[in-house]
């Protein structure tokens, strides 16, 4: 079969966008193109590479198998074209983050890499960790940086660096009166205001503290930090959170953090990436930037 580049990439972009309308916008073709492009593709396959559902088109499990391969194909044909005019080679970046680190890490990091690489277009998605693993996993994602812990085989989980939480509350909370040190059972009566489950914050909340409160009162589950913070700093409840999302409250004394040596809250942050994706130039350039900081 003769395949061809451009039925390659509107594969890809029904991949990542779900819907044909979607990639017909992200390849700049028409609607009726991108069909043609992909239903020859499968022609000259002599399978589909998807499931349709209504509008919506999931890979099954021959698309899924093929993916990163057209994503290399693609990735080193534009390396190639570059190369061939004399060009460097541009840096595109779908980059992806955690709330924390999208809120007091990320604007930094991606400021001073534009810095360095003026040239470079970087696109930032976020969502808690649960989200940020699925949209590595469908290729969405050239990278996330996450809070949370990843099990998936076909995803590498490389330590970037480290991030410590904290218990704290109002400093007109009841805990935060006391004279003597704490101890785990002075916590089984407060309520707690946290993150939401699949969030890496969460995560060390079950991980670290639910093991000595198992009846912990959950009271509110919000998914922003800031959120959380200002309705403890209000003197509702207590919350467990990094210490970069606190610090800002610390300064004002709205907000005091409670000592608890007997709770491990440190936790490692990591950089994702897809295993079978190609990694060119620009994304080890990033990769790199970020190992740095």
């Amino acid at each position: 079969m003769r395949m061809t580049l451009r039925q390659l990439a509107v594969f890809v972009a029904v991949a990542q966008e779900g819907t044909v309308t979607k990639a017909s916008d992200a390849v700049k073709l028409t609607q009726s193109a991108a069909s043609m492009a992909l239903a020859d593709l499968e022609d000259g396959l002599g399978a589909p590479l998807f499931d349709r559902l209504g509008k919506r088109l999931q890979l099954n499990d021959l698309g899924r198998f093929l993916l990163p391969q057209a994503l290399e194909i693609l990735g080193r044909c534009e390396s190639f074209e570059q190369a061939a005019k004399g060009e460097l080679q541009s840096i595109d970046l779908r980059l992806g983050a955690t709330l924390t680190i999208s809120d007091y890490l990320m604007p930094d990091l991606m400021a001073d890499f534009l810095q360095v690489q003026p040239q470079a277009h970087l696109q930032l998605q976020v969502g808690n960790t649960r989200q940020m693993i699925e949209a590595v996993n469908q290729f969405q994602l050239d990278l996330a940086l996450i809070e949370g812990s990843c099990h998936l085989p076909q995803l590498q989980c490389i330590h970037w660096r480290d991030d410590e939480l904290a218990v704290c509350c109002s400093p007109n909370h009841p805990l935060a009166q006391l004279d003597r040190a704490l101890t785990p059972e002075d916590f089984k009566s407060v309520e707690w205001i946290l993150r939401e489950e699949g969030s890496g914050t969460r995560e060390v909340f079950d991980n670290a503290i639910l093991k000595d409160v198992p009846d912990a009162n959950i009271r509110l589950t919000l998914g922003h930090n800031e959120a959380i913070l200002k309705i403890v700093a209000g003197g509702i409840g207590m919350s467990c959170i990094s210490k970069l999302a606190i610090e800002p409250l610390l300064e004002k004394g709205q907000l005091v953090i409670l000592e608890t040596p007997f709770w491990q809250l440190a936790r490692p942050l990591f950089m994702l990436v897809h295993r079978q994706k190609y990694q060119g130039p620009g994304l080890k350039a990033f990769m790199k930037f970020c190992d740095a900081k």
